[in-house]
């Protein structure tokens, strides 16, 4: 099996890595709720920048023009994927990429109103409320949004477009479980003494789907909840690393190692089928469908460009069958356009996640600093 490959791929879920906690909340901790409801104000900038009209944008000649795509380091996509675009609408497209989410999200709210870019892709909903509040992006309301469900809009102003669509899991080697009824089945079961000292997962303060995962505890056991059950996780022997690579690669081993249970993503047995050398029809994993956390990653356009009316027709191609159809295989999240085909192997071996964990993003950031301090000393300490 091409272990780095597969396993940068999968990453590419949510863009995992080291995550930037820098400071900067924008909303006080009494505006939202663990119960997802929150003050749609917390985030939003004071002043809204002037909209970029969609007929202006399809009218504009933009033909010789260049812009650029800042992103995140797990970030990819097909070889000439953009050639299309540059044949359509005369654009050239520059790529980007600046490291991990947090390290992209702070760049860009440090550089707002005088941007390294065009145009911004892979800010998600657990880093969301800072970009918005920071007044990094011009509202711009792309026709590609009809193809895509109300629920992924999560900013009414449409500073951001939502483009694709992941969810962090709990994953478990099936060779553990032969039998699925044994398996883990949620995040109750984590705490149990049937599965002591099996569970992996990462260090939320150094990693995106261990930072996920603490979001999904507390999304499902809320503020009163949630430090009683990583007490009793704690308890029952659940191991810390600080990244993904090192829980995946070497202590859950792809569902052969020390641990048999461990943070992942829905899409992991897709890589595993893919890659697996010599070739399977079934993957070694299982998902936990019932311990998922939903990331979301939009893209929107960087106040302060030069060239709104490319940066929008950008936009509009990110959203395209075109690109959407490429995003599968390649960073392995669900396309948001509702039209996009799925290739066969993501449908056969996806686990579909149809009632994901979720938070509003202004209750993350608001709580993001108090909840990792304390997990901290729960967990670690």
């Amino acid at each position: 099996m091409r272990h780095r490959r597969s396993r940068s791929l999968i990453r590419s879920l949510a863009a995992l890595g080291a995550l930037a906690l820098v400071a900067a909340a924008c909303g006080d901790d009494d505006t939202t709720t663990t119960d997802g409801t929150s003050d749609e104000a917390a985030c939003a900038p004071a002043e809204l920048p002037e909209p970029i009209d969609a007929d202006a944008v399809a009218a504009a000649d933009t033909s010789g023009t260049t812009i650029t795509l800042v992103t995140h380091d797990s970030f990819s996509v097909s070889d000439g994927v953009f050639d299309e675009f540059e044949q359509e609408t005369g654009i050239r497209v520059e790529l980007l990429e600046t490291g991990d989410t947090g390290t992209l999200v702070s760049q860009a709210v440090l550089t707002a109103g005088n941007p390294v870019a065009d145009v911004l892709f892979g800010i998600d909903n657990t880093f969301l409320c800072r970009g918005l509040a920071a007044n990094v992006f011009v509202p711009y309301e792309s026709p590609g949004l009809a193809d895509v469900p109300d629920d992924l809009e999560l900013d009414p102003n449409h500073l951001v477009t939502p483009i694709d669509v992941g969810d962090v899991c709990v994953n478990y080697a099936k060779s553990a479980y032969p039998d699925p009824a044994s398996a883990p089945a949620d995040l109750d079961d984590l705490a149990d003494e049937r599965f002591r000292d099996q569970f992996v997962t990462q260090n939320p303060e150094t990693s995106s789907p261990g930072f996920a995962f603490l979001l999904a505890t507390i999304a499902k056991y809320g503020e009163d909840g949630w430090e009683d059950y990583w007490t009793r996780l704690r308890d029952n022997g659940v191991l810390i690393t600080n990244g993904w690579e090192e829980a995946y690669n070497e202590v859950f081993a792809g569902g052969k190692g020390k641990r048999s249970i461990i943070t992942s993503y829905a899409s992991s047995p897709v890589v595993e089928v893919l890659y697996a050398d010599p070739p399977v029809d079934t993957p070694p994993t299982g998902v936990v469908a019932d311990a998922c956390f939903r990331q979301i990653e939009f893209a929107g356009i960087l106040r302060g460009t030069d060239h709104p009316e490319a940066a929008a027709k950008l936009v509009d191609f990110l959203l395209s069958r075109t690109f959407q159809e490429d995003i599968p295989l390649n960073m392995f999240v669900a396309p948001a356009n509702e039209k996009a085909a799925l290739p066969d192997v993501f449908v056969e071996h996806a686990t579909v996640i149809d009632e994901p964990l979720t938070l509003d993003p202004a209750t993350i950031e608001a709580g993001r600093e108090r909840w990792t301090e304390r997990w901290t000393e729960l967990v670690l300490r």
